[in-house]
């Protein structure tokens, strides 16, 4: 297990380019699986949970072949099924949540997709009844093994439908449209997830011959097809390693640019970052932030507390609900964070308040944070990174503490933050890796 040494206080400069989406490199590169033709993606980030996918579909049988060093192409003519039902695969698929996303194009391809029980963060409940549901109403039978908690479904064709889906599940929705892309008949899927990880994804298909329309709208209509082609594909620059630069920022008081975010694809997140009293500049498609000695939050028009919430695209993403925390503890004023979608994801603020933040935990769901306006920094501890999102939260107030901070099990940062350590160190921080 791998730790961080931290030396804080230090202030950041110059320039990052953030790394590809790791939202949407898990769907693209399971949306392989629907061809037997040659698919080219570029722009895949090199971390933890990514590299596990690739390694799930080589074991498939997956033809993979690495071009550079974010580039590879995926070849799915000669499908290994009988790995599905290996101890191999249950313990490799039950080590990743995106491994959920396989199944879609397994069952719209092969007639059969499972899947053990996926893992990933320890944020809470995170459901699958949407996927699920989704393929039972295209026509498979699902089956379940309650002690190998191993799930399947299997049909001979499956047959377009309408349906509403009960959350607007990303992953969800991914894995239906892409079990509708090869069913016969037309599916109308409403209640969609719309993220812009979802519209690349449709993009993508659509450009491997796939007939989908409404893309960017919760309302997905799909014509099936008999079969699709290879294509070429880049994936987006990650929007919540984008927040999380703009975070480091905020909190070390640095002057940063960040490179071609594809502006158009953020969303509501300059604008959230914003009224936390953030400057942002619009340089081109890079994001230009000032070095600012303090930044102050904006209240309501009435003069009320502001709310920080995520909700579905194109509301606030609940991936960057920690990083706003983060840099609420050392803005002027206070805000009430609110996480919607998952009670254990605020649980982290207690590694904050040994710090000396302000933070009062409302509920599982709920946290009010009282910030300091720089006057009080946050004091060096030791920590345990419990998820993604909260690892790099803990990086960014550890990166302004006073002094030396250590955190353990920082895999899980490297499961979404491609050589975090070595970017940070490129633009002034003080940061080791200890094996």
């Amino acid at each position: 297990m791998a730790t961080f040494k931290i030396e804080g206080g230090h202030k950041l400069h110059g320039n990052i380019t953030p790394q590809g989406a790791k939202n949407e490199a898990l769907q693209i590169i399971c949306a392989v699986l629907l061809t037997p033709k040659k698919v080219t993606i570029s722009n895949i980030p090199n971390i933890i949970d990514v590299n596990k996918l690739i390694f799930i579909l080589g074991e498939l049988g997956v033809k993979v072949e690495k071009l550079a060093e974010d580039t590879y192409t995926f070849q799915a003519d000669d499908i290994n099924l009988e790995y599905l039902e290996s101890e191999n695969f249950k313990r490799d698929g039950s080590s990743l949540r995106g491994s959920i996303m396989i199944v879609g194009p397994l069952l719209a391809r092969f007639g059969k997709g499972y899947i053990p029980q996926p893992g990933g963060d320890k944020i809470g409940r995170r459901r699958l009844d949407t996927h699920f549901q989704g393929f039972i109403k295209l026509g498979a039978k699902f089956r379940y093994n309650k002690q190998e908690s191993f799930y399947g479904v299997e049909a001979n064709q499956l047959y377009g439908a309408d349906m509403l889906l009960d959350e607007a599940s990303v992953t969800g929705t991914a894995n239906i449209v892409m079990a509708a892309v090869l069913a016969s008949g037309t599916t109308t899927v409403y209640n969609a997830a719309c993220e812009p990880y979802i519209q690349q994804l449709c993009k993508m298909l659509n450009s491997m011959g796939a007939k989908i329309s409404g893309v960017s709208s919760n309302l997905l209509t799909i014509e099936g097809v008999d079969n699709l082609g290879g294509c070429e594909h880049r994936v987006l620059p990650d929007m919540i390693e984008i927040g999380s630069w703009i975070g480091m920022a905020a909190m070390t008081k640095s002057e940063l640019t960040i490179k071609d975010v594809s502006w158009k694809d953020l969303g509501v997140i300059p604008r959230v970052f914003e009224k936390m009293g953030i400057n942002l500049e619009k340089r081109g498609d890079d994001i230009f932030i000032p070095a600012q000695e303090s930044y102050e939050i904006q209240n309501y028009i009435d003069g009320s507390l502001l709310t920080v919430s995520d909700a579905p695209w194109p509301g606030f993403t609940p991936d960057l609900l920690s990083v706003i925390l983060v840099i609420a503890t050392q803005a002027k004023g206070s805000v009430l964070i609110h996480q919607k979608m998952f009670e254990s994801r605020l649980f982290f603020v207690d590694k904050l308040i040994d710090m000396g933040a302000k933070v009062i935990l409302c509920d599982p769901h709920r946290a009010t944070v009282i910030g300091s306006n720089h006057q009080s920094a946050l004091k060096a501890t030791t920590m345990v990174s419990p998820d993604i999102r909260a690892g790099i939260s803990l990086l960014i107030a550890a990166l302004s503490a006073d002094g030396v901070s250590t955190i353990h099990n920082i895999e899980q940062i490297d499961r979404g933050y491609q050589n975090i350590d070595e970017r940070l160190r490129a633009i002034g921080a003080k940061i080791e890796r200890v094996e």
